[in-house]
């Protein structure tokens, strides 16, 4: 088994943290008579960020969605701050999706808005403030999601698809959530592009404190960013923990996956940046 315990050291989060600021029990989804998860626990600490992957057609996406209430779900619990969700008034699920932000597979910016309007959205939904105070912190997010002060006006259409990504991040750190949502962030970008995306992840992370739940193919993403890694399989979450416990899973998906010449590749990449630095 390959030792990659040094490649990603948990620098947020201490060994032996037990609060879990998102804890999922008994889950089920489905769609119709086609059952996607049957009997889903997962839990996901405060301060981490938590790798999801599973093979194609098992409900990565479906996961987050439930999560975050925009999938109906058919049986379980999902508790976030120790909150479960099913109960909550319509006024406090309101005030509970201040405390996370997302961001979409394909960014989901409205095209007929600029960035800065973008960023905006969630203000105008959530609070009354004066335009020019929404200006200024469209400006600091749109800035901290590592885009150019330039990119305000610009419309979707206008941007690359990495500066999309940064654009739909902004938005989703409009307004200060304690969990980033990240549904495939890296998707279509160059490698090049991906790595700089993931660094900026791990910084946020960091300095802001952010949980970050990413549903992710990405196994760059798994090595270099990710505390723990959850997989789906089988309907479940199969493991969820470091990744060197999760390559020793006794499992054929979990072991063709982290065992194959692209997740050999992506430990030896790790390692040879961690050296460097």
């Amino acid at each position: 088994m390959m030792d990659v315990g040094e490649i990603n050291p948990s620098n947020n989060i201490s060994d032996n943290i037990t609060d879990n600021i998102i804890e999922v029990r008994g889950l089920k989804t489905a769609f119709g008579s086609h059952i996607v998860h049957e009997n889903l626990d997962i839990d996901v600490h405060r301060g981490e960020i938590l790798g999801v992957v599973g093979g194609s057609g098992t409900g990565k996406s479906v996961l987050l969605r439930s999560i975050i209430g925009l999938q109906a779900i058919s049986g379980g619990m999902v508790s976030i701050n120790g909150k479960d969700q099913a109960y909550l008034s319509g006024a406090e699920d309101r005030r509970a999706r201040r405390d996370w932000g997302v961001l979409f597979q394909d960014g989901a910016l409205f095209s007929s808005l600029s960035v800065a309007q973008n960023v905006q959205v969630p203000l105008k939904e959530h609070f009354d403030m004066s335009q020019n105070l929404m200006d200024d912190l469209a400006r600091s997010k749109i800035a901290l999601a590592g885009l150019p002060y330039d990119a305000g006006p610009k419309f979707p259409s206008d941007l690359s698809g990495g500066m999309r990504k940064r654009a739909a991040l902004a938005r989703a750190l409009a307004l200060d959530p304690q969990i980033l949502f990240l549904d495939e962030p890296t998707a279509g970008l160059d490698p090049i592009g991906a790595a700089t995306f993931d660094q900026l992840v791990k910084e946020l992370s960091q300095s802001l404190g952010l949980t970050v739940f990413l549903v992710t193919h990405d196994l760059d993403t798994l090595v270099t960013v990710c505390d723990r890694v959850a997989v789906l399989g089988d309907q479940r979450i199969l493991i969820n923990a470091p990744l060197d416990e999760v390559m020793a899973y006794d499992h054929p998906w979990v072991q063709e996956y982290f065992h194959g010449p692209r997740a050999r590749q992506a430990i030896k990449a790790a390692k040879i940046q961690t050296e460097r630095h």
